[in-house]
């Protein structure tokens, strides 16, 4: 085994004599050691942070957008290494983690458009005779220093979510990369440290992959002034309880729930939803949990995903065919197969396990207050129940705790509307799975999905605040 590998703080290369282990979800292997970043490298990276905040804020729309193309380019062009990357530490199926890199590469380039679009606007206050002749602008500037913690899941671009739209608005970033994957974090902050333009702080860039409770001090210190996290949903509340006085925003989990209709095209739906909920073995946010389907057409629906399942390539991940990989480590394995074992209802297909790989899993009838319906499993496993009237199936939609995405197949655009008036969700998907996710829009959740939103303009606002200027001309 070669040395560990070096963090980034404030733009060069460290070590610390304590390190962590990288294992392959699949073989058990030992891919790298990554060298951990100790309480005093925090908060070094915190000064630096801090004092790259002024003259970042003051950088030209030219160099942030110049900067960001820079590394949009640049992902396209290391491509392979990256998903080696992902694929060996998170267990990411080949082609899924490619796929990813592109994402993160049009991530980037999404957000150096949005640079350019970072203004402001001027609002009419000469509202009486007191204010004739007075302009107000309104500006949108850096909130300040991000300190932004990412997932395992989406090693890359999740964190490319974080880190572009704060670049974009002037704001430094410290980026904690979760600790089952933080190689694609510390190649990702390599590559800005590589393109950063001629004379900007070093500090407006660290990585640091550290332990639970050096993060949870970042989190009360009062220097950042954004966190942006992505995780679950009882980290991420207890964060956001540490961080006072900061602007949080929250990408947690969910329980993505399915509407089939009996006039949607069932094979096209079934097919969607097999890859919907097993891709990546269902270790994914808006990954379909919960599916629910017209009485008139449940049985042949439930045939159609059955072999839809059944159809899916499991195993290695490094295969280029393989959908579904395995699960991250063996303690998600476990609270996995219980959740199918304890679902009260018949399994159809799947869930055998072998190690870390579970078969995919349908569960029909399962019961409407076990862990299967009430909570993220994050695992290759969906559940499906049966409705009568379509009012009934939005109301148990709704029940849900989450509401991250929804999705609805139909033809009928009065339910459609009927749903996305009804659903409190970040998104409602029609004809297609909730695990879509475009970069561009603005994604997020509401209830226990979280707070505040992520892609494109959206995404960037978030790192940024208005600020006014009010002239009296006279």
């Amino acid at each position: 085994m070669s040395a560990p590998v070096p963090f980034l703080l404030a733009r060069r290369s460290c070590n610390c004599p304590e390190s962590l282990a990288i294992r392959s979800p699949w073989s058990g292997e030992t891919v790298c050691e990554v060298s951990l970043a100790s309480p005093s490298h925090a908060q070094e990276a915190a000064d630096a942070a801090d004092r790259a905040a002024a003259p970042l804020a003051r950088a030209s729309t030219d160099e942030r957008r110049t900067l960001l193309e820079s590394v949009s380019r640049a992902l396209k062009e290391r491509e392979d290494a990256f998903a080696k990357t992902i694929c060996d530490e998170a267990g990411k199926p080949i082609t899924q983690a490619r796929a990813e890199v592109r994402r993160a590469s049009e991530t980037f380039h999404l957000c150096a458009g949005e640079a350019e679009r970072l203004g402001g606007s001027v609002v009419p206050i000469d509202l009486s005779p007191a204010t004739a002749g007075y302009r107000c602008i309104v500006r949108r500037v850096a909130r300040g220093p991000v300190l932004a913690i990412g997932p395992f899941n989406f090693p890359l671009n999740l964190l490319a979510h974080k880190v572009a739209p704060a670049l974009a608005a002037g704001a430094p970033v410290v980026v904690k990369p979760p600790p089952q994957a933080p190689g694609a974090g510390l190649m990702l902050g390599k590559l800005l440290a590589e393109l950063a333009p001629a004379g900007w702080p070093d500090g407006f860039i660290s990585v640091l992959p550290c332990s639970n409770e050096t993060a949870e001090r970042m989190v009360r210190d009062p220097r950042f002034r954004v966190l942006s996290f992505t995780g679950s949903a009882a980290v991420g509340w207890h964060l956001r309880d540490l961080a006072e006085r900061k602007h949080v925003v929250l990408e947690l989990g969910g329980d993505a729930a399915v509407v089939v209709c009996a006039d949607a095209d069932l094979d096209d739906a079934a097919v969607r939803i097999a890859r919907g909920a097993m891709s990546f073995a269902g270790q994914v946010c808006i990954s379909v949990q919960r599916v629910f389907v017209e009485s008139s057409v449940r049985e042949s629906f439930t045939r159609a995903l059955v072999e839809a399942v059944r159809a899916l390539p499991v195993g290695d991940p490094r295969d280029p065919a393989v959908v579904s990989g395995p699960v991250v480590d063996d303690r998600a394995a476990d609270r996995i197969a219980r959740t199918i074992e304890a679902s009260g209802g018949r399994i159809l297909i799947g869930g055998r396990r072998e190690g870390r790989l579970l078969e995919p899993a349908l569960v029909d009838d399962a019961s409407r207050r076990g862990a299967l319906a009430t909570e993220e499993v994050f695992g290759p496993v969906a559940a499906l129940w049966g409705w009568e009237r379509f009012e009934d199936a939005l109301a148990a939609v709704e029940s849900s705790r989450y509401g991250l995405q929804a999705g609805l197949f139909t033809n009928d655009l009065r339910r459609v509307f009927a749903a996305h008036d009804a659903l409190h969700a970040g998104a409602l998907v029609v004809n297609d799975v909730p695990t879509l996710r475009v970069d561009s829009y603005p994604y997020g959740g509401t209830k226990d999905s979280g707070l505040g939103r992520e892609g494109g303009r959206a995404g960037v606002e978030e790192y940024t605040e208005p600020r006014v200027l009010i002239v009296n001309p006279r």
